[in-house]
């Protein structure tokens, strides 16, 4: 590989990157749709293993995956036999992996779909450590293009066995990949629509920020958290670019929030922006949901100082549960009221 086109790989992965992080798909977490999809392609190809695998530019996320459940006779402690060949089981199967392994990576450089019968009948694929690891002796990955035309990973199948993969079964996949586009046209729907929202949050007096996932990646801040603790990127990780929140304990709530499910308190004296003194500010971490019922996605953060007027704890406590309510019509395909009232 020449500099210059590792340089493109490199902008390439971070482009990606950038997308997967907007579109929520920037992490190693199952999803019921894409493991759906997964199971669709192995029963459509008759295969084994099958994944509806992401790109950044590190590594690659099985958001989606199907492996057949071991049989009773092959569990721990089974009688098994010789001839049973590799068991696969989803528990003990990691969802993310280098760059280097399998041949989605391939998929992805070359932009279109990858159909190897035989593993063995290619030197440049015969070492990879999947075909060690899993035993993989064929393969078939198509492009997974989102509605914006990038290429965002891959859905493949592969086979402990060589096998033909003939045209009807390569065409089958190329369709099945495209109904995820209705996917995405969905997530970019509902980000218009948050930015509705989040317009609105823009002229509240006091610091709003909503971080995403584990890590506490900034989704957004509004002008008075800015001013009051200074601006930082979006998608920067919230406890290294915010390191004054961090001192006071302020991730530590957000992640007790993220991980319990309940809405986690804090005051904290801190310094804001430009000045040099500390401030008391009465913290409030919500777990946020984009739908009801699903897993949480992050933690919408307000700040309001103990002492100005109007501004108690459960004026507080309403306006995350507002705002909750609202990323909830969201998910469920609902419109904000555009005459919603929020606290001033």
């Amino acid at each position: 590989m020449t500099d210059s086109t590792s340089e493109q790989a490199r902008i390439a992965g971070q482009q990606r990157k950038l997308r997967l992080q907007v579109l929520g798909l920037d992490s190693a977490d199952a999803e019921a749709t894409f493991d759906r999809i997964a199971q669709l392609a192995a029963r459509f190809t008759q295969s084994p293993l099958a994944m509806v695998n992401f790109h950044n530019d590190q590594r690659q996320m099985f958001r989606g995956m199907y492996v057949p459940p071991a049989p009773a006779d092959e569990s721990p402690g089974g009688s098994g036999g010789a001839g049973a060949g590799i068991v696969f089981d989803l528990s003990n199967v990691a969802r993310e992996a280098s760059l280097d392994y399998g041949f989605c990576p391939h998929v992805v450089a070359q932009g279109s779909q990858l159909a190897l019968d035989d593993v063995f009948d290619y030197p440049r694929f015969r070492g990879n450590p999947l075909v060690s690891d899993m035993g993989v002796r064929s393969y078939l990955g198509t492009p997974l293009v989102d509605n914006r035309g990038m290429i965002l990973g891959t859905v493949c199948v592969a086979d402990t066995q060589p096998r033909v993969w003939d045209r009807e079964v390569k065409e089958g996949m190329k369709e099945l990949a495209e109904t995820l586009l209705a996917e995405f046209k969905l997530r970019d729907s509902l980000l218009a629509q948050q930015q509705e929202l989040f317009a609105v949050f823009d002229g509240a007096p006091f610091p709003i920020m909503l971080t995403q996932g584990p890590e506490h990646l900034l989704r957004y801040a509004n002008r008075a958290q800015g001013d009051t603790f200074g601006r930082v990127s979006q998608f920067s990780p919230g406890r290294h670019v915010l390191p004054a929140l961090d001192a006071i304990g302020l991730f530590r709530a957000m992640d007790q929030s993220f991980h319990s499910g309940q809405a986690s308190p804090l005051r904290g004296s801190v310094s804001t922006y430009g000045n040099a003194y500390a401030q008391d500010f009465d913290f409030l971490c919500t777990p946020v949901r984009t739908a009801p019922g699903a897993a949480i996605s992050g933690v919408l953060t307000v700040a309001m100082t103990p002492s100005a007027q109007g501004y108690q704890s459960s004026e507080q406590q309403a306006f995350a549960h507002n705002v909750q309510q609202r990323f909830e019509q969201l998910g469920t395909g609902g419109l904000p009221d555009a005459g919603a009232h929020y606290p001033r």
